[in-house]
């Protein structure tokens, strides 16, 4: 049976584990599928994605930067989709698609059962008011924290991340503030890092007095680019944790979206870990 086609769209994404994750969830659930990377130019998302579609690829990840025009490719939105204003998941149902966000799930996934730590009740720190960081606001605000405070450099992009979000966190009964990075505040239990800067080789945007004792702090990104968020938070006292358990927890979703089957995901994290190691 010729097996269903699934793949990856960034540029770049030659980096990309998503085939990796995939396939070690395709084997571990009996799916018959494969999982490849597609490098889309800048100007033609849109495009390719139709040209895969056309060519029976059955659903897409969506990585860096096309995360907002994926969300403009279907009028058919989940409600995390609309709620972020971006998209990384599509299933190309025939005319009907939908684009889904997998990201925040993935993260509150990873903190509360890779890392074993309650966001609710917690003080809880988001760093960054971009695509990341919209994409992981509203599910962490469904798990309840006692509030949440968006930092960025443009106060003015935090403040439209907030107010898009302030019915939901009335919902659930979160506070929600938007500050400047230069004045974050102080003592969060959780800190996220949603912003570009490891991914630009740039100092960690805060200062470690936003760190409670004890604290979980994580980078959304993994391998060489988090490890000097990872050694900051090391040497302040801070428990550090890369954004490979989100990787995987988001593909989880994803998978089970076109799928219709979760995937256990603790070993198929080892592996990748493993195979990240040995230098795979």
């Amino acid at each position: 049976m010729t097996p269903d086609r699934y793949a990856v769209l960034g540029n770049p994404v030659a980096h990309s584990r998503s085939p990796f994750i995939h396939t070690e969830f395709a084997h571990q659930t009996g799916q018959n599928l494969v999982y490849e990377r597609v490098l889309c130019p800048f100007d033609g998302f849109g495009d390719t994605v139709r040209a895969l579609a056309a060519a029976g690829v059955r659903g897409c990840n969506v990585t860096v930067p096309f995360k907002f025009e994926a969300l403009a490719l279907t009028p058919r939105l989940s409600e995390r989709a609309a709620l972020a204003g971006a998209a990384n998941v599509l299933r190309l149902d025939g005319e009907a698609w939908l684009a889904d966000n997998s990201d925040g799930i993935g993260l509150v996934r990873d903190i509360e059962e890779g890392a074993g730590r309650v966001l609710a009740g917690a003080q809880v720190l988001l760093v960054g008011a971009g695509g990341a960081g919209a994409g992981v606001l509203g599910p962490l605000l469904a798990a309840r924290p006692a509030r949440i405070v968006v930092a960025n450099r443009s106060i003015d992009k935090a403040l439209a991340l907030v107010e898009r979000h302030a019915a939901w966190a009335r919902l659930h009964d979160v506070v929600l503030e938007a500050v400047a990075l230069q004045t974050p505040g102080a003592g969060f239990d959780v800190v996220i890092n949603a912003s570009a800067s490891s991914l630009q080789g740039a100092a960690v945007p805060v200062a470690a007095s936003v760190l409670a004792p004890g604290a979980l702090a994580v980078d959304l990104m993994y391998g060489p680019a988090a490890q000097p968020f990872l050694d900051w938070a090391r040497a302040n006292g801070a428990e550090p944790r890369d954004g490979l358990g989100m990787l995987v927890e988001q593909a989880a979703e994803a998978f089970a979206l076109w799928r219709g089957v979760m995937p256990h995901t603790a070993p198929v994290l080892a592996a990748l870990r493993a195979a990240m190691a040995a230098g795979q």
